[in-house]
């Protein structure tokens, strides 16, 4: 049974009470066996009485010992066993106390305990079932325990608690719930005004870059290059804000959920590191990498953007010192680890760091940024199992680390020779482009024709799709069509073009609505013109390299193959 992140998050929030539950249950029937040794030492309850309640405490350790591991193992949610252990818990309080008379009075503790524990556990039905059991116990106590009939006012009083407490912890769970339940919506709310903004914001930026990728490729001089590379600097950084508050109000949502798989470490690092090397350049940093074969079990796209966070966290605080990625066996586990030769972190920030728009104060150097990148390392961290960990000295440097990925078997193929190289690898490829944005699709239309394609470009879903090598959309076409749509109309009659999706949002969402997702490219806007130019290239060797059937242009451009080469002809 598929559950939404929030029914999980009910399942799991259940298991957890009912298992601190069940080991409340054994501390408190120990301290109970313990409390009957020592008053039959020091009282003489009388042996009849102290054998019956002391085996009964020692059965009922027994009991909740395998009660306890039952939570344990089979943490599904149930009902019966919530009641059967009800019951049981219920009984056994009204037992010791019939038989204990006034020297076992104080076990009321527990009752009123368990019954305030289960209503605040497990919620308001509980409650009532739990105050209807407690009031039972203490009638049953008065009929047939002379004790309690001699001293009506005791009882009475003990009533009275039983009604009132549970009573006003009614109150106090209702007003905790409206509470949570206002909370709730004012974080839905600001998810989707931060999701909306960000979407609404990143249309121009990438058109922007895109018209800034054209405007390098136009035969400017040195002033106008220069002038145009600081732009494309400062849309970087932009760019960064943007997947930041993306990020953030996805992971509060709970939108983003974990897909695990086999995930190769080389190809992952190589390539985070290829796309921060024009950034490096920027920083006057040595981007290192130390290659790896390793293979671990995670999330390919989360790991992905928790290791883009450090490295551009190491590049900002460690300008002009050299910066290391590379991999380390910790105990059977494996760690990414990044190292830079920066200033380092005064110890009285480091606990800090991971805070949400936290940032250690640098003197004399200005950092862009709003404090965001490593709390989002740590929420994914959280979501995967992992762990984050920092080391730094001032002056010397500062180690981040990604600790307790599990490795696994190589993946076959992940380490094979690296693809051959195209010269002209884009010329001639027909590319349907469909964007509603008409600034972005003229920005789109000029560098995809500058990289040699024949585009038809589109603000809405074509009534009539011409046979295309590629397909590139954005997802949201504000209107009924999707980019899920443009897909499945290129496709009709028999047509496999390479199909690549744009969009604002979460790409996680977006590769869910479309048919065979999985295998479908989803890039973040804004996309820099050489993270799209990769990803057609790579299209293109793909199906080259799988030697499928394509159409003329495609099969023209993937024989101009000689000379091997790993993406380097990806460059803008």
């Amino acid at each position: 049974m598929n559950f939404t992140p929030a029914e999980t998050r009910a399942v799991d929030e259940h298991h957890r009470n009912e298992k601190a539950q069940a080991i409340v249950r054994v501390s408190v029937a120990t301290i109970a066996f313990v409390y009957i040794n020592a008053a039959n030492l020091f009282f003489d309850l009388g042996k009849d009485i102290y054998i019956k309640t002391a085996s009964l405490f020692f059965c009922i350790i027994i009991f909740s010992s395998v009660i306890l591991y039952i939570v344990t193992k089979f943490p599904k949610k149930s009902h019966i066993r919530l009641g059967f252990t009800m019951i049981h818990d219920y009984s056994a309080i009204t037992y010791t106390m019939f038989y204990g008379g006034e020297k076992f009075l104080i076990l009321y503790a527990i009752l009123l305990w368990a019954t305030v524990g289960n209503g605040i556990r497990f919620g308001t039905r509980y409650l009532l079932v739990a105050a209807i059991a407690a009031l039972t116990s203490i009638a049953v106590n008065y009929l047939f325990n002379p004790y309690w009939r001699d001293h009506p006012f005791v009882t009475l009083t003990l009533t009275v608690t039983t009604i009132i407490v549970p009573a006003y912890i009614q109150v106090l769970i209702l007003q905790r719930r409206l509470a949570t339940e206002a909370a709730q919506a004012a974080n839905i709310a600001k998810s989707k005004l931060l999701a909306q903004a960000s979407h609404d914001l990143r249309q121009p930026i990438h058109a922007i870059s895109l018209f800034t990728a054209s405007l390098r490729e136009a035969g400017l001089g040195k002033r106008e290059a220069d002038m145009v590379e600081n732009i494309d600097r400062s849309l970087h950084s932009v760019s960064r804000l943007f997947r930041s508050l993306l990020d953030v109000s996805s992971l509060d949502s709970g939108a983003i959920q974990p897909r695990i798989e086999a995930v190769a470490l080389g190809p992952l690092l190589a390539d985070i590191v290829a796309r921060n090397q024009k950034a490096a350049e920027w920083a006057g940093v040595e981007l290192r990498l130390v290659k790896t074969r390793l293979t671990v079990l995670s999330d390919p796209s989360l790991l992905a953007t928790m290791v883009q966070n450090l490295v551009s966290n190491a590049l900002k605080y460690a300008p002009g010192r050299p910066v290391l990625v590379g991999c380390r066996r910790r105990g059977g586990r494996l760690s990414i680890e990044v190292h830079d030769c920066g200033k380092g972190i005064p110890k009285e920030h480091l606990p800090r760091i991971f805070d949400d728009f936290y940032r250690a104060i640098d003197r004399g150097h200005d950092i862009d940024g709003v404090g965001l990148g490593l709390s989002i390392v740590k929420r994914m961290a959280e979501r995967l199992d992992l762990k984050v960990s920092v080391r730094s000295r001032p002056g010397s440097g500062t180690s981040m680390a990604i600790d307790g990925l599990g490795l696994t078997a190589a993946i076959s193929g992940a380490h094979r020779e690296a693809a051959p190289r195209i010269q002209t690898p884009l010329t001639g490829l027909r590319v349907l482009l469909v964007d509603d944005d008409e600034a972005v699709l003229r920005a789109t239309t000029d560098l995809l024709q500058r990289w040699g394609c024949v585009v038809q470009p589109s603000r809405h879903l074509p009534a009539d799709v011409a046979p295309c090598d590629f397909v590139i959309t954005d997802f949201d076409l504000n209107s009924d069509a999707t980019g899920a749509d443009c897909i499945a109309a290129a496709r009709r009659g028999g047509q496999k073009p390479a199909v690549i999706v744009l969009t604002g949002h979460d790409a996680s969402r977006v590769r869910d609505q479309i048919p065979g997702g999985e295998d479908v490219p989803v890039l973040m806007k804004p996309v820099r013109p050489a993270e799209l130019r990769s990803v057609m290239v790579s299209l293109v060797l793909a199906r080259a390299n799988r030697q499928m059937p394509a159409s003329a242009p495609l099969t023209a451009a993937a024989a101009r193959v000689d000379t091997p080469n790993n993406r380097s002809n990806a460059e803008t």
